[in-house]
């Protein structure tokens, strides 16, 4: 049999590559820090690839994927709901230039059909030709806490292409997944982790280190049950691989209260990585049991990089084999050592009374802990230093604040409009999207009307607009923050040491039991600020190209020396958003 010639690699279409590039730009303004992790798992052009993440965030969760590294991969084949096609919009011309595929869904539709056969057609093609292709398996976006059953059309995709290759030896196709979490998704300057999980690579035939997959091949000698359980139990595999890099739990209470614990059992802010702060708070909302008796997700040991192999190139690959069958399953139960299920809802109930006390006060948890070291007069000094500091930020912002305020008047109104269109569950999610498309045209008009009033100097306005809005934005953030900084200030003195020495009391006892439920139930580190604040802090991550501590600050000389950043504010903690209070609002779970 004669060997199967390799694909040869697409150039990049020049509307992609436009598309890619604007909105990597506008990402990275609308959002304060992006940490991508493990881009090193990303297939080089011309290996087939089925990229699939969660979708809490619209047309967002496929823009940050353009984030990663076109040296990597120059072209990524999206997928969109078919409404969004053939519309007199930008959003619509937007979608179709990226070259995205319609997808039908039985729900905007009301004959209920949804016949996707020429799509899926397509997309298997396009695979067979060594192209990298992107699909959400929930099918569909939606704002809510946790993460949807995942429907099975990635497997099947999978298997119909493995099929299809069944003579061919040489042929490989990699499902990657992508866990996308957002500290704030619809929040001007919050932070984003885009955490790309170790690969699973299929082959119809024996590969050396690369396993065999025959029971995902639809034909002959399998029957139609042992495909379909392969499919199944893929999809499963999925689902536990992307839930375990992100934040997931079946109430918004539940992420409140992890968030809460989280702050508690490890107060350091950005001292950790991103990637770190997210899957310990995820550890508190699937494992801790704050969710009463039964809503405990369990870990599953096959995800570990102990379960997983690695090939030639050094690169870490997930193993996965069809498990037995439903009737065959057998549900395991967790120990919890000592940790009795009345014991973890007296400590989230506790958690949940202690946090909505410090809102109450308007200060953050460290601020407490701060109480211990401050004197009434050194918070004093430090209050009258950021005073002038707030007054000389504000005036050099103010010149580029006019700048923004259309971009800003544009935005709210769009944005109150699309709140009215429906419940939290079906907008919220598009938040994100609508603000970042009418921030586009607002600043885009902006920039071109200041260009045309000061035309015979076009050329210098065209590139001294966009920095002057740039350097008004970083200076606004930390006026933001330090107004933030001298209001807490202000009520630790106001607040009255009687009340402040009965919080730090009750947050002792808080955080006692917090450490013995992350000890014994969670298997977290006994030594958190030791663990998480090395700079190498060992972890469930293989990122080694230093991707993971992208706006992680260490040590008091490099918050000092690096106080101000032209490219992002050095922040205290990973839910700061350019607000003037920490966020700590969720949408109620009847909503």
């Amino acid at each position: 049999m004669s060997q199967a010639k390799k694909p040869e690699i697409k150039p990049t279409p020049w509307t992609y590559f436009f598309v890619r590039l604007l909105f990597k730009f506008v990402l990275k303004v609308f959002y304060g820090t992006i940490v991508v992790e493990n881009e090193h798992f990303i297939p080089k052009n011309g290996d087939a690839c089925i990229v699939c993440a969660n979708h809490s965030n619209s047309l967002t969760d496929a823009l940050v994927l353009f984030l990663t590294r076109v040296q990597r991969r120059n072209l990524l084949r999206l997928t969109a709901k078919d409404t969004q096609f053939g519309k007199p919009t930008f959003q619509s011309w937007l979608i179709e230039s990226a070259g995205t595929l319609p997808i039908k869904r039985r729900k905007d539709h009301a004959e209920g059909e949804a016949d996707n056969t020429v799509v899926v057609g397509a997309l298997v093609k396009a695979l067979e030709e060594g192209d990298a292709i992107c699909l959400f398996p929930e099918g569909m976006s939606r704002y809510h806490p946790s993460v949807a059953p995942m429907k099975t059309g990635v497997a099947r995709i999978a298997s119909d292409v493995l099929t299809q290759q069944k003579d061919n030896p040489d042929f490989c196709i990699t499902l990657l997944t992508c866990s996308i979490t957002y500290m704030h998704r619809e929040h001007f300057r919050s932070d984003v982790l885009v955490s790309f999980n170790p690969p699973l690579k299929l082959t119809p035939k024996a590969r050396i280190l690369l396993g065999t997959h025959p029971s995902l091949l639809n034909c002959s000698p399998n029957e139609p049950s042992t495909t379909q359980h392969a499919v199944r139990s893929l999809t499963t595999f999925l689902y536990d691989q992307i839930t375990q890099g992100t934040i997931t739990a079946p109430s918004w209470k539940i992420i409140r209260t992890a968030k809460a614990a989280s702050r508690i059992y490890v107060p350091l802010g950005t001292g950790m990585g991103l990637g770190d702060w997210v899957r310990v708070v995820g550890r508190f909302a699937g494992e801790a049991g704050f969710g009463g008796v039964g809503k405990v997700r369990s870990r599953k040991p096959s995800l570990h990089s102990s379960a997983s192999s690695i090939g030639k190139s050094g690169i870490i690959s997930a193993e996965w084999q069809p498990g037995p069958s439903e009737e065959e399953a057998v549900v395991e139960n967790m120990e919890h050592s000592s940790i009795s299920d009345e014991f973890v809802e007296t400590l989230a109930r506790d958690i949940q009374l202690y946090q909505s006390h410090l809102e109450r006060l308007g200060l953050k948890d460290f601020r407490v802990l701060q109480y211990n070291t401050l004197s009434r007069r050194r918070i004093a000094s430090r209050i009258l230093i950021r005073i002038p500091l707030i007054v000389a930020l504000g005036t050099l912002a103010l010149p580029g604040l006019a700048l923004w305020l259309p971009v800003f008047a544009t935005v709210a109104y769009f944005t109150k409009k699309h709140k009215q269109t429906g419940p939290v569950w079906d907008t919220y999610d598009e938040i994100s999207q609508t603000k970042l498309i009418y921030g586009l045209a607002a600043g885009a008009t902006t920039w071109l009307i200041a260009c045309v009033v000061t035309f015979p100097f076009a050329p210098a306005t065209a590139l001294l607009v966009p920095g002057v809005m740039w350097m008004a934005l970083r200076w606004t953030e930390d006026l933001v923050a330090g107004v933030r900084s001298v209001v807490a200030l202000a009520r630790l003195l106001l607040v009255g040491k009687p009340e402040m020495n009965k919080t730090l009391l009750w947050r002792g006892d808080i955080h006692a039991r917090v450490m013995k439920l992350a000890i014994e139930r969670l298997e977290l580190p006994a030594n958190p600020e030791e663990f998480f604040s090395t700079k190498k802090s060992p972890g469930p991550r293989w990122d080694t190209k230093g991707g993971a501590d992208k706006g992680r600050t260490q040590g008091l000389w490099a918050r000092g020396t690096r106080y101000f950043s032209l490219r992002r504010r050095r922040k205290r903690d990973w839910n700061e958003t350019m607000r003037w209070y920490d966020q700590t609002y969720f949408p109620d779970d009847e909503l």
